[in-house]
């Protein structure tokens, strides 16, 4: 667990950044260059991550069971994670109705996700992982906001066609996603019996 808590602490602290210290992000991004400060940003990401991985990949087998989800549960995770892909696509696709409307939709698609696997799993290790997930996604799309009305930020108005090819391609990715790469990366079939 403490691999875990670690990578979480790196990952998390890094995304955390712009929401305690943002003048002193404009202070380094200028002071380093966009290129340098991307680059250490996403090494010190990756190491998170990896930590995370390999932390939570250790800890699952021997996590306490906190509660017993009952099943239906896990039609609604797999309705909200489809919904957390579509957001998460948003986030990509240009004039998109759903990033008009929302902002920042990749902070809102990470909170839906780890929302949806809390409601799933009742191990120690899930409440770990996707309760930080939550709580740091709660607070980040919280400070996002308030930078938005201070600055008076406003998003181009979505277009159709961009907003149906938002939820079509979002869809399709959950669709493969849990099909073909879930299991092979967690061990778990989320459309299986």
């Amino acid at each position: 667990m403490a691999i875990l808590i670690a990578g979480l602490i790196i990952f998390l602290g890094a995304h955390s950044v712009r929401i305690v210290a943002n003048d002193w992000r404009n202070a380094q991004w200028t002071r380093l260059g966009e290129a340098r400060w991307k680059g250490l940003y996403s090494i010190v990401s990756l190491v998170g991550l990896v930590l995370i991985v390999v932390g939570f990949g250790a800890a699952r087998a021997g996590s306490a069971q906190l509660w017993l989800p009952p099943p239906w549960l896990r039609h609604v995770a797999l309705l909200l994670v489809a919904v957390a892909f579509v957001l998460v696509t948003a986030a990509y696709v240009p004039r998109n109705g759903i990033k008009a409307a929302v902002g920042h939709p990749m902070v809102l698609g990470v909170k839906t996700w780890a929302f949806a696997h809390l409601l799933a799993n009742g191990r120690v290790v899930d409440v770990v992982l996707f309760g930080a997930f939550l709580a740091w996604a709660i607070a980040d799309f919280a400070s996002s906001r308030r930078r938005d009305r201070a600055s008076g930020t406003t998003y181009p108005a979505g277009r159709t066609g961009a907003t149906v090819a938002t939820v079509v391609v979002g869809v399709l990715l959950w669709g493969i996603f849990g099909e073909f790469i879930h299991r092979a990366w967690f061990g778990v079939q989320p459309f299986g019996a």
